[in-house]
């Protein structure tokens, strides 16, 4: 059997692992069911009142993105209840996220802010220094001497990334969500072996659902014979009782050094650099990151390693940097999970931005799946005369998010802002850019599974000049993509309109 044909079988038994141990939960349930068939009226209604009684304990917690749950409970009872059970509800008993808690208090303690730094940004900026001094009160230091590069496009990163990757001394971390077979993939197993011959230690740290159909295990033995270590996050198969394969690591980082780190929307994969075309040209950005703030990467890295690992417990004041850039301006990775919930740095990051915005606030995002607060902070900055604008793909990779993008657009251009869809392909881009002062890079859609589902990373920056090379790279973008007409929107078809609200229901889950 060839190798290729080895990766589809393994593929397609994990797989099939997945779906036989969902279709057995549902037969236990119909069983259950005709054994309690005398008594499905009580059973219902002891159903109605837990559900019931979860409802009112979601209504006493503020958190946003409870207000879905409540509808899914209210309006299926049993089946909603389930779903809550398995996805919404917080897990911190389990032994997964009692270990995510130490190792995110052991991270803590590797990261110190210097007072120096924030009172230098405090006079620079009384009004956005709020949004920094809420990332370090939650664990993220706020660093200078940095300096910054921005790629607008796939192609750019990967070139300068190769090019790191080819004068590592020391240690390479990578952290990335989705690999697939092709000329990125290839190049960098030799680059990364060559380095490996070189004794450089070299990490790589990749979640399984995104390499399912590559075979997680097959890349772990054949990488280890290359002398490069690797962890797969979060095995799809492992709990499917519970359905944590929801929970992936969506985060993209490379570490190089310690002196050199990477982020942004890019993955492994060729259509990330428009080798192969998918939906049309993608449009990817991401950023290099060098100096003294490089150390905020390399931190949440290590923890995500040790996550990824039984017993595995690493002394990261190995991988600090060893030098300082003089550039200009302020850098802040921050990071997040599913076991903060319903606390959500990344999310509240965002809120912060767009309530402290005064002149505009740009956002590119492939998925615009909004709770109602965050809906509502955007509409309230439109209507005090801030400038609001949303660009979003023409070419989706997902039919059932884009309708949820749609359905979101009305009352986001009732209030003034402007949305736009691009139109050359696929814009895969998360950025954040906000009165020519701060920027965010990384990893984060603007939905629900970035906010409260994935483990997901970026970088603030403020008086960054790359900042307003990513003011311009939106203004490029949005000259090529065309606006969102709100008269056009409100005549879109019913049964589109009668697909979305349906959708946006389960938007928790999409």
């Amino acid at each position: 059997m060839s190798s290729r044909s080895k990766v589809k079988t393994s593929v397609l038994i994990r797989a099939g692992i997945v779906l036989i141990s969902v279709i057995l939960q549902i037969m236990t349930i119909f069983v259950l069911s005709g054994i309690l068939e005398e008594y499905a009226s009580w059973a219902y209604l002891l159903i109605e009142v837990i559900s019931i009684a979860v409802v009112f304990v979601l209504v006493n917690d503020s958190s946003s993105f409870n207000s879905f749950w409540i509808v899914i409970i209210l309006v299926m009872p049993v089946f909603g209840y389930c779903l809550y059970f398995m996805w919404g509800r917080k897990h911190k008993n389990w032994a997964f996220y009692k270990k995510y808690k130490q190792i995110s208090d052991k991270g803590r303690s590797y990261k110190r802010q210097d007072p120096e730094i924030l009172s230098e940004l405090t006079e620079m900026h009384p009004n956005k220094v709020q949004v920094s001094r809420y990332l370090v009160n939650e664990g993220f230091p706020l660093y200078k001497n940095t300096s910054v590069r921005y790629y607008e496009v796939g192609e750019k990163h990967f070139e300068a990334l190769f090019e790191d990757l080819e004068k590592a001394k020391k240690f390479i971390f990578m952290e990335y969500f989705i690999v697939s077979d092709g000329q990125i993939w290839e190049r960098l197993k030799e680059v990364l072996a060559r380095k490996a011959e070189e004794h450089v230690e070299v990490r790589l740290l990749l979640d399984d659902f995104g390499v399912l159909f590559m075979d997680g295990d097959k890349i772990r033995h054949d990488l280890a014979k290359l002398g490069i270590r690797v962890s797969i996050f979060a095995p799809v198969v492992k709990d499917v009782s519970y359905l944590t394969f929801n929970y992936r690591n969506h985060q993209k980082i490379t570490i190089i050094d310690g002196n050199v780190g990477y982020t942004g929307g890019v993955n492994l994969a060729d259509e990330y650099a428009n080798i192969i075309e998918r939906f049309g040209h993608w449009k990817d950005t991401a950023i290099r990151l060098e100096g003294d703030g490089v150390w905020g990467l390399t931190e949440i890295f290590l923890e995500m390693w040790e996550l990824s690992k039984d017993k595995e417990f690493l002394d990261y004041d190995r991988y600090r940097p060893t030098i300082s850039v003089d550039a200009p301006g302020y850098v802040q990775p921050v990071a997040d999970g599913p076991a903060n919930n319903p606390d959500n740095p990344i999310e509240e990051m965002y809120t912060h931005l767009i309530t402290k915005a005064r002149d505009y606030i740009y956002f590119t995002t492939p998925y615009l799946v909004l709770d109602n607060r965050m809906v509502d902070d955007l509409c309230r900055a439109a209507r005090s005369g801030v400038d609001v604008r949303i660009i979003t793909p023409r070419h989706y990779d997902k039919w059932y998010v884009y309708m949820v993008n749609i359905s979101n657009y009305g009352r986001l251009m009732e209030n003034g802002i402007r949305i736009y869809e691009y139109v050359p392909g696929f814009i895969h881009a998360k950025n954040i850019i906000s009165d020519d002062e701060c920027g965010v890079c990384g990893t984060i859609n603007m939905d629900y599974r970035s906010f409260y589902l994935h483990y997901e990373c970026g970088v603030l920056m403020t008086e960054v000049p790359a900042v307003m090379e990513m003011k311009e790279d939106f203004l490029n973008t949005m000259r090529v993509s065309e606006r969102v007409s709100l008269d056009e929107w409100r005549r879109r078809p019913l049964w589109q309109k009668c697909i979305q609200s349906i959708l946006r229901i389960f938007s928790p889950l999409l």
